[in-house]
């Protein structure tokens, strides 16, 4: 048992710097033992998570003594913060250190869909030269990106979109129109159905929240330009994954990339299943080696912190 038990990934150094400090149990499977996760917890006075586990009411009455949670990431979805407010235990996001991670992979993802030529690798070491069939692929340059949600990830998007010469377009209903902000980042402010209509791109940086859910809809790809494409690395269940196999299916958009999911991994069955023009990742925009090290260092920092003061 530890003081401090951490159930999933996280940077070698950084869970050093923790047992230097305090007695941690480090397993990055622990998430997978119900049981075992529950023992662990408890004589813990802190846990640190990703993603895979699920910190619930009826979790935090196995840890009576926790006073601090840690989160190995910017989401709080898997997280019962009611429940944690009332317990009065401190909850720390790793806000900030894997946005770049995140940005990168949402430039990455545009510039594949829209020119769609990566992805003949196998065809042209065969013998393959299917240079008519993907000569149609298209630029950044000159394009129209719009980026709904234009927090910390949107304006780190926004800046390297500018350097591929792309029209910026944002929605952010949290963000008043007055606001500086949208003039400094060279970025149009414009409401949704606007956005769909004008982007040639359009990615999702916006929470799940009971207003964002389904918030992509049949009704909203329809309205997207024909041949745009589409990038979700923000949350699952933002986008409807049946509508979006509908629509890739029937030709209506250039294509899309999800990193996220409303189940995750993906159930037996999924709409997403062979859909064409479609990239797919397990929800890791996010983790690269230098933001891995970046979030675990922060969180291991700030939770000793939270520990010593608590």
């Amino acid at each position: 048992m530890g003081e401090i038990v951490v159930t999933e990934f996280m940077e070698d150094s950084a869970v050093e710097s923790l047992r230097a400090a305090r007695s941690t149990l480090y397993d990055p499977e622990l998430f997978r033992d119900p049981p075992g996760l529950r023992a662990a917890l408890a004589g813990a006075r802190a846990l640190i998570i990703r993603n895979r586990t699920r910190v619930d009411a009826e979790l935090l009455a196995q840890a009576p003594d926790l006073r601090v949670l840690g989160r190995l990431g910017v989401g709080l979805y898997n997280i019962d913060l009611p429940a944690c407010r009332a317990r009065q235990i401190d909850v720390i996001p790793a806000s900030g250190a894997n946005a770049d991670s995140v940005a990168e992979y949402v430039i990455l993802a545009i510039g594949q869909l829209l020119r769609g030529t990566f992805h003949a690798t196998a065809e042209v070491a065969a013998g393959g030269w299917p240079r008519e069939r993907l000569i149609g692929g298209r630029e950044m340059g000159g394009k129209t990106l719009g980026i709904i949600g234009f927090g910390d990830i949107g304006r780190r998007v926004a800046k390297l979109a500018g350097a591929f010469r792309m029209t910026l377009l944002g929605h952010d209903p949290l963000i008043p129109a007055s606001h500086s902000m949208w003039e400094e980042m060279r970025t149009e402010m414009v409401p949704l159905e606007e956005l769909l209509a004008r982007a040639d791109a359009v990615t999702l940086h916006v929470p799940l929240a009971p207003e964002t859910r389904g918030l992509i809809d049949a009704a909203r790809l329809a309205r997207m330009k024909a041949g745009a494409v589409l990038v979700n690395a923000s949350r699952g269940g933002v986008v409807e994954e049946a509508a979006l196999a509908a629509a890739l299916r029937a030709g209506r958009l250039g294509g899309a990339a999800l990193d996220v999911f409303e189940t995750e991994p993906l159930p037996p069955g999924s709409p997403l299943l062979g859909v064409p023009n479609l990239i797919l990742t397990p929800h890791i925009a996010g983790a690269t080696v230098e933001s891995n090290a970046r979030v675990s260092s922060l969180i291991a920092a700030r939770v000793l912190v939270s520990l010593a003061m608590s």
